[in-house]
């Protein structure tokens, strides 16, 4: 067994742990630069969204985009709701231009596991001025090696509890 003393020289263990310090440094680096790649997919989902500009929106969803909501039913149960994306971007495209409507993301929480990440992002939906609802976006990525896409989304939609 080696110990190093008080006595003894200590250069070795030096460049080693600087190895380890460089070595952790670079990889937090490369963690938080997939971080930015990320949530700069699910800001330019939003750009193209308050544009109402679907070729915008579509460089950042999958082909196969699952889009789901967790809300109130008429009778106030909870009820998960399957949405087909391409109605989706026709109803946004279709807004009428005079109407003001934009989402507000409050804040991001984005892991990562390889081609794989979650953006969990709190929300609130105003138009014209008011606050409509609020809730939490869950967007689930891939990332197929030409960047991020979203492949699955589900939020929820409340009317309480908004700030």
């Amino acid at each position: 067994m080696y110990f190093v003393g008080p006595n003894q020289d200590t250069n070795g263990m030096k460049k080693v742990l600087i190895f380890l310090l460089i070595l952790c440094s670079t990889s937090l680096s490369a963690q938080n630069d997939e971080k930015a790649a990320v949530q700069k997919a699910v800001e330019d989902f939003f750009e193209g969204f308050h544009a109402q500009d679907s070729l915008k929106m579509l460089t950042v969803m999958a082909p196969t985009l699952v889009m789901q909501r967790i809300g109130p039913d008429k009778d106030g149960n909870t009820v998960l709701r399957t949405d087909d994306y391409h109605q989706f971007l026709r109803n946004i495209v279709g807004i009428p231009k005079d109407r003001n409507f934009q989402e507000k993301i409050k804040s991001y929480s984005i892991q990562i596991d390889g081609p794989m990440a979650n953006a969990w992002t709190e929300y609130e939906f105003w138009i014209d001025g008011k606050m409509s609802h609020c809730g939490v976006n869950s967007f689930q990525l891939m990332n197929d090696g030409s960047g991020w896409k979203m492949v699955y989304l589900v939020d929820t939609h409340r009317k309480e509890g908004c700030q």
